[in-house]
This record gives C-alpha cells, sequence and structure tokens, in this order.
C-alpha cells in the first residue's frame, strides 16, 4: 500500500492563496480548497495513526485557515498554509508533535516542549542544574543529530532566579523552552518520500520524550509524581 501524500497541487493552492489573500478570491475558490483541506487532512490522520505504532496519541489538532486579525497589524484573513499538532496520551507522556505546510520552503516540523508550564520548567532546569550526562548523550546522539541537528528555544540572557549565572549547564538551565524543528523544501514536501521522513524523524525523538517525561513525572528523589 502507498504511503500518503502532499501532491503539488496543495502547494500550488497555497501559493494562490498567498497572494490572492482576500474574502472574495477565497470564497470563489472555497471547493477547491474543501476538497484539498480533505486531502491534507488524510495525510495528517494517517501520519496519527503511524505515531500510534510507537507512541500514544491523544488528539490530533488540525489548526483552521482562518487568522485571529483582532490584534494583528497584518489584516490579510487567511493562513497560507495547513498545521497540526499531536497530544500524546497521558500525564505519564510529555512532549508533543507538530507540522506546518507552506510553501516558499517554509514548511517544518517540530517537536519538544515549547513553552512550559511554570513548574515544568523549574522542574526541568533542576533536574538540568543536578546532572546533564544523560541528557547530553541523547541529544547528541548520531542518528539523534542527523534527525533533528541542534536543540533549540528561547532563552534568558543571564542565569533564571535562584540560579547561579557561572554554573556549567547554565546553557541548558537558562533556556525558556526545549524544541527540535526540521525544515523542508517544497520539492521535500511534495517527494514520494516525504511521509516516510516526517514519521522517521518523530520516532527519533523518542529517546527525549522518554527523558523528559521521566524528570517530569518524578520528584528530584526519582519518586513518581504520578501515584
Amino acid at each position: 500500500m502507498s504511503k500518503p501524500v502532499i501532491t503539488k497541487e496543495v502547494i500550488q493552492f497555497l501559493n494562490r492563496l498567498k497572494q490572492n489573500n482576500n474574502r472574495e478570491w477565497f470564497t470563489e475558490h472555497k471547493k477547491e480548497f474543501k476538497s484539498i483541506e480533505a486531502d491534507v487532512k488524510g495525510f495528517y490522520h494517517s501520519l496519527m495513526e503511524e505515531l500510534n505504532s510507537h507512541d500514544e496519541i491523544e488528539k490530533l489538532k488540525m489548526f483552521r485557515i482562518y487568522r485571529d486579525v483582532r490584534f494583528s497589524k497584518d489584516k490579510t484573513p487567511y493562513q497560507h498554509h495547513f498545521a497540526g499538532s499531536f497530544s500524546r496520551s497521558g500525564a505519564r507522556l510529555r512532549g508533543g508533535y507538530y507540522l506546518r505546510i507552506r510553501p516558499g520552503n517554509e514548511s517544518f516540523m517540530a517537536c519538544g516542549f515549547w513553552q512550559p508550564e511554570k513548574e515544568d520548567l523549574l522542574r526541568i532546569r533542576k533536574e538540568l542544574e543536578l546532572d546533564v550526562t544523560v541528557f547530553n548523550k541523547i541529544i547528541n546522539e548520531k542518528s539523534f543529530k542527523n534527525a533533528w541537528g541542534e536543540l533549540k528555544g528561547e532563552e534568558l540572557k543571564t542565569a533564571p532566579k535562584g540560579f547561579d549565572k557561572e554554573h556549567p549547564n547554565i546553557d541548558f538551565i537558562r533556556k525558556k523552552g526545549y524544541i527540535f524543528t526540521h525544515e523542508f523544501s517544497d520539492k521535500e514536501v511534495v517527494a514520494e518520500g516525504f511521509f516516510e521522513d516526517v514519521s522517521n524523524r518523530f520516532r527519533a525523538i523518542r529517546p527525549f520524550f522518554n527523558f523528559m517525561s521521566d524528570i517530569l513525572t518524578t520528584n528530584l528523589n526519582g519518586e513518581s509524581l504520578l501515584d
């Protein structure tokens, strides 16, 4: 059975939407949009099934094409991309998956902890203050590095309150998020192997998710917080 694909028609439609981002054009092409949207949703649902073969996914959230322009200087009414996130199941499984399809070589996938809750962020920082040996080993393992590259995420200019700015692990401690991203060209998105590439990269993140989930479900003594 062939793998799902993102067709050239998807990229072409989104390019046209970008050039004609107004309600009149969109209304005129609404039927075409609905057909393309259905195909893209099928791709994302197939990806969720694939994720469930090695993880536990609670839900898929597809983001709406309509923009909220109330507080934005950009008043164009529509997104010119498709995007969806996959949430892992239950309190013991932390982290999330994200994929965006946008023309102009602006498609990307992401995994990790973008804006952790205050308590979770403190728990992660405390763990990394104690020891980064396992953390470093995971994110620098060759196959992981090939799939995801460098750790990203916003960071403070100095140490968080209560942490030593001279601490040897301060580069990790001052981060406000812990994420990995990978970008795709339009050519890569419409290639036959795109689905498999995305799936394999999502699979490769699991050691990182497992480690972070262990941290966020235990206290500093290693005692479970889920009991």
